[in-house]
């Protein structure tokens, strides 16, 4: 079981393509860090019950800035519940950081678009690119010569892919794979979050056509050097839709039965799009049980009250993005 939780909405950078820019308006909320530790022991219930191990993803904003977080992680780890989270990297560059993330995470995904003049401009980071060169560096060094117990370390990078950074693509994957990034996901550009940046930088058809054209390529030239590019043909065929205005649909995504998304006020749904429709309060679930029982929930919810966004599907775990 994969679940992802989006624990603030506060962020130090300012992607003009993200609802968590810092140069955005309005009031940033966290999720208590107490209520966050009790869900954790119901997931240690539900893993022993059930022989189903639980990765734990955290997510924000910028979530290694949320300050529960490493006072919680040792004592996440120690019920056997595997961690990771999605960061831009501002932090890694901390010594402490960086060994409390291979004492206690089996995953770190980055973030990074571009060379330095992209990746700089659009994360409003500068000298950004520099760091997060020697952060990462840095922990592939540790991630070496740390205790065997934390030589699993997964180092992904993600790349957000526009118009203006897809000619990158190839070169900036063969570069992160020398710095020893063990992974590389992507997704396009959507247009949920900052509909005013979406239609100047989002992909033409022509631009996939390009993109799908060279991919198998890269793909190969990469694994030669040992990293796996995650691009499975029905994550490809997701993008391929969205770059045409082409509607997937998804009639049967098998809701809460493999993945489930938490957001920052305690709402847990079946994915990040329909926490409103379907979220229960986790405060509601006192079991394992009850969060076995939430698969069937989910499902008769999807039945009774369908929703719009389930006819044009962008939830990328349902198109196995993490699949190569």
């Amino acid at each position: 079981m994969i679940v992802v939780w989006r624990v603030t909405q506060r962020c130090n950078l300012s992607c003009p393509f993200c609802a968590w820019d810092k140069r955005l308006p309005g009031q940033r909320v966290d999720i208590d860090g107490e209520a966050v530790w009790r869900f954790a022991r119901l997931l240690g219930d539900y893993q022993r019950q059930r022989n189903d191990p639980v990765l734990l993803s955290w997510l924000g904003g910028e979530p290694l800035l949320w300050p529960p977080l490493f006072g919680l992680a040792p004592r996440i780890a120690a019920l056997g519940i595997a961690q990771s989270a999605t960061t831009n990297g501002t932090t890694l560059n901390s010594a402490r950081r960086r060994t409390q993330i291979l004492e206690h995470f089996s995953e770190l995904t980055i973030s990074v678009d571009g060379f330095a003049p992209f990746h700089e401009s659009m994360r409003g980071w500068p000298g950004g690119w520099a760091q997060l060169h020697e952060a990462v560096a840095t922990l592939v060094l540790e991630r070496r010569d740390a205790p065997a117990r934390a030589t699993a370390l997964k180092l992904r990078a993600n790349i957000v892919l526009m118009r203006d950074n897809l000619t990158q693509f190839d070169e900036l994957c063969l570069t992160l794979a020398d710095w020893g990034i063990d992974e590389i996901t992507f997704n396009a550009l959507g247009g949920r979050d900052r509909p005013e940046f979406f239609p100047a930088h989002r992909w033409t058809p022509e631009d996939a056509d390009g993109f799908l054209h060279r991919l198998p390529a890269l793909k190969a030239r990469l694994a030669v050097q040992g990293v796996r590019l995650c691009a499975a043909p029905k994550y490809l065929s997701r993008l391929d839709a969205s770059a045409r205005n082409e509607s997937l649909p998804v009639h049967d995504c098998a809701p809460g039965e493999r993945f489930l998304f938490i957001d920052e006020y305690g709402r847990i749904a079946p994915c990040s799009f329909t926490s409103d429709a379907y979220g229960v309060s986790i405060a509601d679930l006192t079991s394992g049980s009850d969060l076995a029982d939430l698969a069937a929930r989910f499902r008769t919810d999807r039945l009774d009250a369908p929703q719009p966004v389930c006819k044009d599907c962008p939830s990328t775990q349902v198109f196995a993005k993490f699949f190569a």
